[in-house]
């Protein structure tokens, strides 16, 4: 017998006086949810994660869809399934080969996390993905909500798996005017989530609140067209809803990037362990400040630094680069080496090698401009 949550959590709110049902759900929830099923069913995106959904498609789904747009996924995933079809074959893949997979999704810590996960999972599971959420959230990277998801979709649970897009829907459901940051917000949405899961089918629910946070209960809501329009308490100040906090400030920098070519190789570094960028390979570079340095300061600057004397070649189309909270512009300096130096902490690389390395977005996009112009 589910409790009476609902009653206490909105149904009291904007003087709706529906009666709990004795399985502790009104029949205009029931009626609304059922409501929400159908139109998901009818409207739903064509995905590849949702064609079989296995534990393992839905754990690296969840996971890419973190931060990125689900149709910028599409081929990440459908390259990583083809490359890494199940967990203990991303278990036994090189971690520099695992980066290369997820290069240009950003936030790379994530496949790391994969990988270090799936190593465990076949070590102390079998290779099974586990069926509990303690034994999901031990696995690196595994928070609440990929735990919920996989148990959703994956296992067929009754798990209500709250994202971005379903806090979004439930606020404005429940006219919820508090800040959804706050431990008391969040409580009152999983506590919503869980009591409007469908009972027979409750994945089905989950997903197509999640679809309609992503579909029409956008930022800019599309209220005219939702399946929950008529029960929503909060349509009429739909925009202002969530409340949240204020983003984090964009920190701006400017980078002088140093593309050294010494014959048939370039200088490269590797990310260092605990960084941004650990396991992904950049070329040189140094802050400028907040101007673009003449090549004479640059070379001067190169001097310094690396103990070496470049011959300048050409400076090359510059490119915007961001992550996490940082915005950066990159300035490309062609730069040519007579003979090979070894410089500490960077590596010198075959130039026929470097299309197989994991780089980070930015630098990828500066090889492609330099490729361009060989």
């Amino acid at each position: 017998m589910k409790d009476t949550i609902l009653c206490n959590l909105f149904w009291t709110k904007q003087n709706v006086a529906e009666e709990i049902s004795q399985e502790g759900y009104t029949d205009g929830t029931v009626a609304s949810m059922r409501e929400l099923n159908l139109w998901f069913e009818k409207n739903k995106r064509s995905f590849p994660w949702r064609d079989d959904p296995t534990p393992y498609k839905v754990w690296i789904s969840e996971v890419m869809l973190q931060q990125t747009r689900a149709t910028a996924v599409v081929p990440y995933f459908e390259r990583w399934i083809s490359r890494f079809p199940d967990v203990k074959a991303l278990a036994i893949a090189p971690l520099e080969l695992v980066m290369k997979m997820w290069e240009g999704l950003g936030y790379y810590s994530r496949a790391r996390n994969l990988h270090k996960g799936a190593q465990l999972i076949v070590g102390e599971f079998g290779g099974e993905i586990p069926k509990t959420r303690y034994e999901l959230e031990s696995i690196p990277g595994l928070g609440p909500y990929t735990a919920s998801a996989i148990l959703s979709f994956g296992h067929k649970r009754r798990a209500a798996a709250i994202d971005g897009n379903v806090t979004r829907v439930l606020a404005r459901y429940l006219r919820l005017e508090e800040n959804v940051a706050k431990a008391s917000a969040k409580r009152k949405i999983q506590e919503a989530a869980d009591a409007l899961l469908d009972l027979e089918e409750p994945w089905v629910t989950v997903e197509a609140l999640i679809e309609l946070g992503a579909t029409l209960c956008t930022v800019k809501p599309r209220c005219e067209s939702c399946p929950l329009e008529n029960s929503c308490l909060g349509k009429e100040i739909a925009p202002s809803l969530p409340v949240k906090n204020p983003p984090a400030a964009i920190t701006r920098i400017n980078r002088a990037v140093l593309l050294i070519e010494m014959g048939s190789k370039m200088l490269l570094k590797k990310g260092d362990k605990g960084k941004i960028m650990a396991d992904l390979y950049e070329f040189p570079y140094f802050e400028m400040g907040r101007a673009v340095w003449s090549w004479g300061k640059v070379r001067k600057t190169i001097r310094t630094t690396f103990q070496m004397d470049v011959r300048f070649v050409e400076q090359l189309q510059g490119v915007f680069h961001s992550f996490t909270r940082f915005q950066a512009a990159l300035t490309p300096f062609r730069l040519a080496l007579d003979v090979e130096k070894e410089v500490e902490g960077y590596l010198w690389v075959e130039k026929t090698a470097l299309s197989s390395l994991p780089f980070s977005s930015g630098h990828r996009r500066l090889l492609s401009i330099l490729t361009r112009c060989a």
